[in-house]
C-alpha cells in the first residue's frame, strides 16, 4: 500500500529525551507545538519529508513454517523476509543467552559503538514506565546524546513496575558494561521487554557479559533482531542507503513487537544506526519528527506498553561531513530514507500482530484537523467490532460508521463517505447508489486492503495501519506467561 504524500501530521505522542535535566517533559510539549512549522521549514530547505512510497515490502513468507521466537507460534501469514543488512561502520553486535526464557534461545543483545557516536531517543509516555526507559531518558538528558558507547537489551523480563530494585539492576548492568568498554555508565543505553512486574536478575546478564563481548562483530543484524523477540513470529529489519553531500551513508534498523501495540510509541523496541555524522540535537529532532507518522501511526490492539523505546545512533564513520541542523539541505535524501525505513519497521509490527491475517490501511480525510483525523482513524483501527469484521472478511461498513461517530470528533453526517479500496459503501451520509456487496466482500478477502473515510468538515488527514482481531490473539495472550 503506497504511502500518500499528503499524509497526516498527527500530534506527536512520544517524548524527547535529549534535553537538560528537568526539561524532558517541556521538550516533548514544545515539539507538539513546533513540529508542524518545522516540517515546513525542512521542506523548504530540501524536499518534503514523506517519500511517495514506503520502503517496498518484501514478498510474503510462507505461513507453514514455525516461528523462530516463542515455541508453538506459527509464522504470521503477513510476514516478510529479513533483509540483507551489511555492516554499519562504527557498530559491533553480539548476542547470547542470559536465560530469561525456559526454552533454549538467545535473549541478550549487546551493541558497541565507536567513540563520538551521537544518540537520540523517543520513549513511551505510559504512566507506569520501566526502569530501562527511565535510565535512557535520564542519561540522554545528562549527556545531550553525545558519545554514547553501548546498548544492552534483554528479552523475557520487562523490568517494569519494579521500583528501586529494578533501577538498581539497570545501574549495575550499565556499570559492568562501562568497565568492560572503558566508558562511563551513562554512556550505556538499556532496554528490556517481557513480563511486567518482575525485577531484572542482572546477574544473568553480567555473568554472560565477558563471553558475549568476545563475539562482537560488525555483521550480526539478523541475530540481533531474533534475540529481542518475544511473541514475534519473525525478526524485523530494514536497510537503506542515502547521500549526504555526495557521500553514501548507510542506515540499518531492527524492531520487535507483536501485541500490546498502539500509537504513542507502540509496544515495541527499535534500534536504528547510521554511519552518518549528525549532531545529537539534529538527530533528536529527526527521530521525534518521524516517529509520529510511523511508529505512532500503527496499532494492533490499542494497548500501549511500559517499555516502548526507539533509539537512533549516528557513528560518524562514513566520511560524510557532520550535519548540525535537521533542516540542512544536505540531509534531504537522508531524511527521506530514514522516514521510509522507520515506516517499514512500524508496518512490520502490524504484519506480525498477534494472530493477524489482514494488514489494513485506514485513511481519514476531510477532518477538522490532522489531530482530529488521526483520532477518528485510530478509533476505527482499534474497534474490536471493526477488527473482528476484518477477520471474518465481512465488509461491514456500518461498524466503521459507528466508529467514526464514537471518536467524538467533528463530522458532517450528511457528507460522510466510506470506501473499501475503490468501492464506495457510503456517500453523502447514505448507502452509495452503486454499492456492490459481492464486489466488496471479494475485496476484503485480500490479505491487504485499504479503508478510506471522508468526514466532510475540513482538510485534516491521517493514516493509521492496523490488523484484524482473531481467535489466535486470545490464545496467544491467554497463556502469555506459561
Amino acid at each position: 500500500m503506497p504511502r500518500k504524500t499528503d499524509k497526516a501530521v498527527a500530534k506527536p505522542a512520544a517524548e524527547s529525551a535529549a534535553a537538560a535535566p528537568g526539561a524532558v517533559e517541556r521538550v516533548g510539549q514544545s515539539l507538539e507545538r513546533a513540529l508542524d512549522p518545522l516540517a515546513s521549514v525542512i521542506k523548504r530547505a530540501g524536499r518534503a519529508f514523506a517519500p511517495d512510497d514506503a520502503a517496498p515490502a518484501a514478498s510474503k513468507a510462507p505461513a507453514t513454517k514455525p516461528a523462530p521466537g516463542k515455541p508453538g507460534l506459527a509464522l504470521s501469514p503477513l510476514a516478510v523476509p529479513f533483509p540483507h543488512i551489511p555492516p554499519i561502520a562504527g557498530v559491533e553486535i553480539a548476542t547470547g543467552r542470559a536465560g530469561f526464557y525456559k526454552h533454549e534461545r538467545e535473549d541478550l543483545l549487546l551493541m558497541r559503538f565507536a567513540e563520538g557516536t551521537s544518540a537520540a531517543g523517543v520513549f513511551t509516555r505510559h504512566g507506569v514506565g520501566s526502569a530501562p526507559v527511565d535510565w535512557c531518558k535520564r542519561q540522554l538528558a545528562a549527556t545531550g546524546g553525545a558519545d554514547v558507547r553501548a546498548l544492552v537489551v534483554n528479552a523475557g523480563c520487562a523490568n517494569s513496575f519494579t521500583g528501586k530494585p529494578g533501577a538498581d539492576a539497570v545501574r549495575r548492568v550499565a556499570t559492568a558494561v562501562g568497565k568492560r568498554f572503558d566508558c562511563r555508565q551513562r554512556d550505556v543505553m538499556m532496554a528490556s521487554t517481557g513480563v511486567i512486574g518482575v525485577i531484572l536478575d542482572d546477574s544473568k546478564i553480567t555473568a554472560r557479559l565477558p563471553e558475549v563481548a568476545t563475539h562482537l562483530t560488525a555483521d550480526a543484524w539478523a541475530e540481533a533482531a531474533k534475540a529481542i523477540m518475544t511473541t514475534d513470529t519473525f525478526p524485523k529489519g530494514a536497510f537503506a542507503t542515502a547521500l549526504i553531500d555526495g557521500h553514501e551513508v548507510k542506515i540499518a534498523g531492527i524492531a520487535k513487537g507483536s501485541g500490546m501495540i498502539a500509537p504513542d510509541m507502540a509496544t515495541m523496541l527499535s534500534f536504528v544506526a547510521t554511519d552518518a555524522a549528525i549532531a545529537p540535537a539534529a538527530l533528536q529532532t529527526l527521530v521525534s519528527l518521524y516517529t509520529r507518522t510511523t511508529f505512532n501511526s500503527v496499532t494492533v490492539d490499542g494497548d500501549r506498553s511500559t517499555n516502548d523505546t526507539l533509539l537512533l545512533f549516528a557513528t560518524g564513520q562514513s566520511g560524510a561531513p557532520k550535519i548540525h541542523r535537521a533542516g540542512d539541505r544536505r540531509l534531504a535524501d537522508f531524511r527521506e530514507k530514514l522516514d521510509a525505513l522507520l515506516l517499514d519497521l512500524a508496518q512490520q509490527l502490524v504484519r506480525d500482530g498477534e494472530g493477524a491475517t489482514k494488514f489494513v490501511r485506514i485513511t481519514v480525510d476531510g477532518a477538522q484537523s490532522p489531530a482530529s483525523a488521526r483520532k477518528i482513524a485510530r478509533t476505527i483501527a482499534e474497534s474490536p467490532l471493526v477488527k473482528t469484521a476484518f477477520a471474518g472478511e465481512d465488509a461491514n461498513w456500518g461498524r466503521i460508521a459507528m466508529a467514526i461517530g464514537r471518536a467524538d470528533e467533528p463530522v458532517a453526517r450528511e457528507k460522510i463517505s466510506i470506501k473499501f479500496g475503490d468501492l464506495y459503501a457510503a456517500r453523502d451520509g447514505l448507502v452509495s447508489p452503486d454499492y456492490d456487496e459481492a464486489a466488496m466482500s471479494a475485496y476484503v478477502k485480500n490479505p491487504e486492503f485499504e479503508v478510506a473515510v471522508d468526514v466532510g468538515v475540513g482538510k485534516g488527514s491521517a493514516t493509521v495501519w492496523t490488523c484484524d482481531l482473531t481467535k489466535q490473539y486470545v490464545a496467544i495472550n491467554g497463556d502469555y506467561r506459561s
